[in-house]
Formats: structure tokens, C-alpha cells, sequence
């Protein structure tokens, strides 16, 4: 036997939007779903089941050896948190719910600690890198990651080994341009966070760079593995995932089919060859009309776009008809055998068997027939009923007294009790409990967390700090020295700046002077990468290098990779989570507030949120808020000049225009090899600074396009309304962002 056939077979994971689309997932062949309640999942739009139903499927699935994950993936506030979440995953839970995929760390400490059995799914928003993260996640009962969809093969071989984690991947359907957890986009243009499962998808709409025809730069093909699925076997991966949740039954069903089609062939040892026609009954099967492999062996490119179209193509009726025979119409039955005993004097009962397990019902005592006596037809008639269930009689042996009576009704009785229990013996033969207890665990209720409800404001100090110092940030050596030279104390222009961000990406070139770090000692800090990946690792050796040398007093990190990495080699180090980590609850907090002293509030949230969020903050922690800058949208693996005219690879930015005429600057970071898409116009929450609020330790302004000139400019303004001095912003057009309304 060839170690190919030897090597554990990979899950084939299945989107279910709908109670439908689980059976038709289950029927073709899967091994396990994603699906999402009512609440919390990243595709809010889908047909969710909930409640019982919610239940059925899982005990549905667990019949047929099919694993259940639910999706909490989104973003939670602190009521929902605290209010909803454990009475809505709690009878899941109880009805043997395999794992919950999870993006917020917040909600991954409350499930761990109030459902240790659950197995937890770090989900793709969490943008998983590297295995460095796995540090952070294992003692929360992380025990399976879906890593960023931008990774090559190599890197989730190395991943898989270096973690001992599973590792889920995706294999079909659709892609995002935005590294996932690291857009947004659709909130800052409508409302709608992708973060909260309500993305409008914009990346799909058209836009247009100088001098380049109307396009779409920002659509994604969509993938199709079929051809690269020994390659992705052999890497190690533990799970393929078939995107879309959003999706008709028709399409998880036919997708599933062709994936375990090719997953056996690979299995059975006979040569692994795509057939044509399975190509094309993939490609009629709500797909875009250009597919692609994804990234696993691609950085970048064109030829990863749909540039002309993202439309469907058109889906094949005779495609929909043979789906619609072979998996929809009819439930997935087992064959099972009977044997029905009904003896005068001794109860009737039924036997039940599967070929690998039996199951058994006793009934009450057959009577002597007083009239018409029961026939045999009418047994038989009665065991066959078995309607919806997940069985179907093969053979039916029938051992019966002359001359007796039962009553419909007690036949039916005996049928649906011996059902009952074969299934329950089928879902313990598959490896599944019946049932969940928590015998050893206290039962939760929101009232009982010391961090919920109006209880926190008698367990924390009142916090009644105003801001009076500013943080800013820098991109460019230009905005660097123009402040500097506005904070020469001989010259008397001092600014209320208590630390500088320098950026990363400064650390190229000739060193920042050793006069301006002179300047800034004590209070210069440095700006981390969005995005770690192995080909820019040595960017975290060289943070390393820049922290031991003295000059920096903290770092400002955008991924747990480096958080981890850095934990593990300056574990004394000030480290500062940016607000692409996303601190939306107190469970968040919680979480960290052994590692940091000190956290960045979320953009997506408003005023009365941050508020909350700030009372539940122990005094151990700081807050800061940004409060002016182009808010990155999109960090993207993918490089808009790569796509519409060439690589240059020169750090730099450009600019994308959409059918409205706004214009999105794009910064080119050719050092870590992604893009980042910026706002049209700057965040200002000047009205919030010129009120103040109790809490904030300082106000971030963040600087990205702006020259030096215009820098100073804008922190001189920053700086007036602090000490009490009102005049209107040096700018014209600014977004006051979610601070009114929050997001959906």
C-alpha cells in the first residue's frame, strides 16, 4: 500500500445556509457542515435554522457520522456578549455541537470557560499567518485554525507541522481581495461591517486608475482546487472547505459530490486524472465565469481578477435536474434489518440492526382477537412507515401468533421507540454523545458574570481621567522631522505629544538621527506590519533588533504573530494592540489584560459603546482613540499595480476611483508584499476631543498621505482643542466615522 492511501483522508467540509442545503450536503457525501444560527454568523443573510431545528440538524448529522460546526464568527458587542450568548449556544451544546468557529477572542474565553467541551474553530477573520499564533490560541481550546486564504502551500505545510493543530482550507468558490478580518470596507462606505456578517461586497463593484479603462481591479475568481487536490493532501491539511453558506442546496450538493469524487480517487490508488466533464459541471454550478486556483502557488496577479465581469455564469438546468434527482428529492436512507416478535402472553418486540448496530423496543401484550384478528400485511404496513426518518426497511422477518390483536396505535408506538434508540445507538457508533451534560460544570447565567449587567460600576473605579496628551503616528520620514522640529524646546513650540508611532517600514535606509531620538527618548515607539508571513519573517527579527537597542520604548502590533513572537522573546516589552484587534467586549479585555497594559478602542464602534466598553476596562489598562486619520479599508495580499499595469516594486502609493468619482488612496508596501486601501477622506472625531471623554488615556492621530507641513497643521489643531481653544478643522472634507451609529 503507497503511503498516499495511508495518509488520514481530509474532511470534506460543506456550507449549509439552510436545513436543505444539510441534506443535501450530507446526502453527496460530506463529512462534516458549517452552518449558523440565528445569531453571530458571518452571513447573516443566510436561511439560519435556529432553535429545535437547529437541533434536529445536529442530531440529523451525527446519524449519518457528519460533524457539526457553528459559526460564531462575528464581532460581538459587550450586551450580546454577556446577555445572549450562552442561552444560545447552551442546547447545541447539551445536543452534541461538534465545534464553534470563532473570530473575536473574547467570545472564544467565554465558550472555553463555559463550554470546555466544545471543541473551537479559530475562524479565517482572525488572519492566522503563521504558526507563532498558536501560542495565544491552544489554552483557550483552540484546536483547529483556518488560516488566512492567502497563504502558498508551503507556508500551511509549515503551519500544520510547527502548530499540531488541524488546519482548514479552503478549496472552492468564492475569495475575497481583502486579507479576511482586515476589511473594512463595506462598513465605512454603508454601514455594513463584514466583521458583523453583513458585508455589501464592494471589492465587486468597478473602478478605475489614471490613465486605465473602468474594471474590476478588486474581484476575485473564484476557486476550484479540483487539480491540486493531491498537492493539498500530501501538505497535510486536515479539512477542505467548500465556500458558500449563501449558496442553493443545489450547489453544496453538487460541489460535495465532485470533491468526494476526486478525494476517493485519490484514495483508491488508480491515476489521479480530472475528467473534462466534472470541469464543466463545476463551472455550471453557481460559479463566476473565470475560476482559479487561489493563492497556493500564486503571491499575486491578473490573472487572479476578473477584470472584465464578476458575474455568475449562467447555471445548467440539465446540472440542476441530475442534482435535484440524485440528492434533493429524497433524504440519504440506511438500510436497516427487522425482526418484530408478537407472541400471545409475552410483550411484542422490535429488533433493529444496521449491520454494525441493533436497537431494540418493547411494547405492550399482544390480546386474543375478539374479532378480526391481525394480519401480517398489517404489520408489515405499519413497520414500513418510516416517513422521514433516516432509515428504510431492507428485510422485515415477522414472528407472530394466530388469533391476536394490537392496536394501530401501539404498532406505531413500538416502531418510533425502536427508531429512536437505533439512532441514538448510531450517533454513539459514530463517535458522537447522544446528549451533552454539564453535571461537572455550574450552570451560567449572564446575572452570575461579574462583568456583566450594571453590577461592573460597583466592582471598578469610576473612571474620570480626561485625555490631555496626544499620540501620533507617522509613515514617513517627512511627517517624523516636521514634528520634531515643531517640538524644539529652543524654538518653544511644544506640542502635547506623549509618543510617537514610527513605522515599521522606517527602519529601511539611513536610521532615524540619533538627535531625534534624543529628542524623543522615552516617548518614540515603533508601528508593527498588518501582515506576517514567511517571506517578510525578518521584519520580526528586526523589530527585535530595533526594541533591544534601546531606542524604542514599545511597539504597536496589528496581528497576534507578533504579539506572540515578541511575547516569547522580549516578554518585558510594552506591547500595544492596534484597533485591528478588534477590542468590540470585556471578554476581549479580559483576555488580555495580562499581557497589555494598554489597548486601542475599535473603529466600528460608537460613542455610548466606548463608553461601555471603557467602564468595564480595569484600571490596570489604558485606552487610547483614534481620532484623525485615512482608515486603512482593505489589507490586501494582492497589489493593484501588479493587476492593472505592472509591478514596480517601489513602495508607493496610487490612487483607485469608483463610478461615484471618489478616490481611494493605495499604498504599495513592498516590504511585506501587500496593499493597503484607504479612505477618500480622513476620520476626525475633532467634536469628541473638543467635549472630551472620561476614560480615554490619549487621542491617536494616525498619518498616512499627509506631507510634513500638513501634519503639523493638523496636530497643532488637535493640540488647540485640547487646551480649550475652538476653531475649524485645517481640512474640509472628513468622515466622523461609526462614532454616532456603530455598525450593524
Amino acid at each position: 500500500m503507497t503511503d498516499k492511501i495511508q495518509r488520514k483522508k481530509p474532511e470534506i467540509l460543506s456550507p449549509a445556509g439552510s436545513i436543505e442545503s444539510v441534506r443535501a450536503a450530507v446526502n453527496a457525501g460530506c463529512d462534516a457542515i458549517y452552518i449558523g444560527g440565528s445569531r453571530f454568523g458571518a452571513r447573516a443573510y443566510a436561511d439560519n435554522p435556529q432553535g429545535d431545528d437547529m437541533r434536529e440538524v445536529i442530531r440529523y448529522c451525527h446519524r449519518y457520522g457528519v460533524k457539526v460546526y457553528m459559526t460564531v464568527n462575528t464581532l460581538l458587542k459587550p450586551e450580546e456578549l454577556a446577555d445572549s450568548l450562552y442561552d444560545y449556544i447552551a442546547p447545541y451544546y447539551l445536543e452534541g455541537l461538534d465545534a464553534a468557529i470563532v473570530q473575536d477572542v473574547g467570545v472564544m474565553r467565554f465558550l472555553h470557560r463555559h463550554f470546555p467541551g466544545l471543541d473551537l474553530h479559530a475562524s479565517t477573520q482572525m488572519t492566522l499567518t503563521m504558526g507563532e499564533s498558536a501560542s495565544v490560541l491552544k489554552p483557550y481550546g483552540v484546536t483547529r485554525i483556518v488560516p488566512a486564504r492567502e497563504l502558498s502551500l508551503p507556508e500551511l505545510a509549515d503551519m500544520r507541522r510547527e502548530t499540531g493543530l488541524e488546519l482548514e482550507i479552503f478549496v472552492h468558490g468564492a475569495l475575497c481581495y481583502c486579507y479576511s478580518g482586515q476589511c473594512l470596507f463595506s462598513s465605512i462606505l454603508g454601514g455594513r461591517s463584514g466583521n458583523r456578517g453583513r458585508c455589501a461586497q464592494p471589492c465587486r463593484l468597478p473602478y478605475t486608475m489614471k490613465n486605465q479603462k473602468e474594471c474590476y481591479p478588486l474581484s476575485m475568481k473564484d476557486m476550484c482546487t479540483l487539480e491540486i487536490l493531491p498537492e493539498l493532501i500530501e501538505a497535510g491539511i486536515d479539512s477542505f472547505k467548500i465556500e458558500g453558506r449563501m449558496k442553493k442546496p443545489a450547489y453544496a450538493a453538487g460541489v460535495t459530490s465532485i470533491y468526494r469524487k476526486y478525494i476517493d480517487l485519490y484514495y483508491s490508488g488508480k491515476p489521479y486524472e480530472v475528467a473534462e466533464a466534472d470541469r464543466e459541471f463545476l463551472s455550471s454550478l453557481y460559479i463566476r465565469s473565470e475560476v482559479g486556483e487561489g493563492y497556493y502557488h500564486q503571491k499575486n496577479g491578473r490573472n487572479m481578477i476578473t477584470l472584465s465581469s464578476p458575474a455568475y455564469s449562467k447555471t445548467s438546468e440539465q446540472v440542476l435536474e441530475t442534482i435535484e434527482n440524485q440528492y434533493l428529492k429524497q433524504n440519504r436512507k440506511i438500510e436497516i434489518d427487522a425482526t418484530i416478535s408478537l407472541k400471545k402472553g409475552e410483550p411484542g418486540v422490535l429488533f433493529l440492526t444496521d449491520g454494525n448496530v441493533q436497537a431494540s423496543a418493547i411494547g405492550s401484550i399482544p390480546q386474543e382477537a375478539l374479532k378480526q384478528p391481525l394480519r401480517e400485511e398489517d404489520v408489515r404496513k405499519q413497520m414500513n412507515k418510516l416517513g422521514n426518518t433516516s432509515f428504510k426497511i431492507r428485510d422485515l422477518q415477522i414472528l407472530m401468533d394466530k388469533d391476536i390483536f394490537v392496536p394501530v396505535r401501539a404498532l406505531n408506538d413500538l416502531r418510533r421507540e425502536a427508531v429512536i434508540h437505533l439512532e441514538e445507538e448510531r450517533i454513539r457508533e459514530n463517535g458522537f454523545s447522544c446528549q451533552r451534560h454539564m453535571e461537572e460544570e455550574s450552570v451560567y447565567c449572564s446575572s452570575m458574570d461579574p462583568l456583566s449587567g450594571k453590577g461592573v460600576h460597583e466592582k471598578l473605579r469610576h473612571r474620570n481621567r480626561y485625555p490631555e496628551m496626544l499620540d501620533v503616528y507617522v509613515s514617513t520620514k517627512e511627517q517624523f522631522y516636521a514634528l520634531s522640529e515643531q517640538l524644539d524646546i529652543k524654538k518653544r513650540q511644544s506640542l502635547p505629544i506623549r509618543r510617537i508611532y514610527l513605522d515599521y517600514a522606517l527602519l529601511d535606509g539611513k536610521d532615524i538621527s540619533s538627535d531625534a531620538q534624543e529628542q524623543w527618548a522615552g516617548r518614540l515607539f515603533l508601528a508593527g506590519p498588518y501582515v506576517i508571513r514567511e517571506h517578510n519573517r525578518r521584519d520580526l527579527s528586526k523589530l527585535e533588533a530595533a526594541l533591544r537597542g534601546g531606542c524604542f520604548a514599545g511597539l504597536l502590533f496589528r496581528n497576534l504573530e507578533t504579539y506572540a513572537y515578541m511575547k516569547k522573546v522580549l516578554p518585558d516589552y510594552n506591547l500595544i494592540p492596534d484597533h485591528n484587534l478588534y477590542f468590540w467586549n470585556h471578554e476581549t479585555v479580559q483576555f488580555w489584560e495580562n499581557r497589555i497594559t494598554e489597548y486601542t478602542l475599535p473603529v466600528e464602534e460608537n460613542q455610548s459603546e466606548w463608553k461601555e466598553l471603557l467602564a468595564k476596562t480595569p484600571d490596570t489598562m489604558e485606552a487610547a482613540a483614534l481620532v484623525y486619520g485615512y482608515l486603512p479599508m482593505m489589507v490586501t495580499a494582492n497589489c493593484i499595480e501588479s493587476t492593472l499595469k505592472s509591478c514596480r516594486h517601489e513602495a508607493g502609493i496610487c490612487v483607485l476611483t469608483d463610478r461615484y468619482k471618489t478616490s481611494f488612496p493605495v499604498l504599495h508596501n513592498c516590504r511585506s508584499c501587500y496593499n493597503i486601501i484607504y479612505n477618500s477622506v480622513p476620520l476626525s472625531l475633532h467634536t469628541l476631543v473638543e467635549k472630551g471623554m472620561q476614560g480615554i488615556t490619549a487621542y491617536r492621530l494616525d498619518f498616512t498621505t499627509e506631507n510634513g507641513d500638513e501634519t503639523v497643521s493638523v496636530v497643532r489643531y488637535f493640540a488647540d482643542l485640547l487646551s480649550g481653544t475652538d476653531r475649524k478643522p485645517p481640512y474640509q472634507e472628513y468622515t466622523t466615522g461609526h462614532i454616532k451609529r456603530g455598525v450593524e
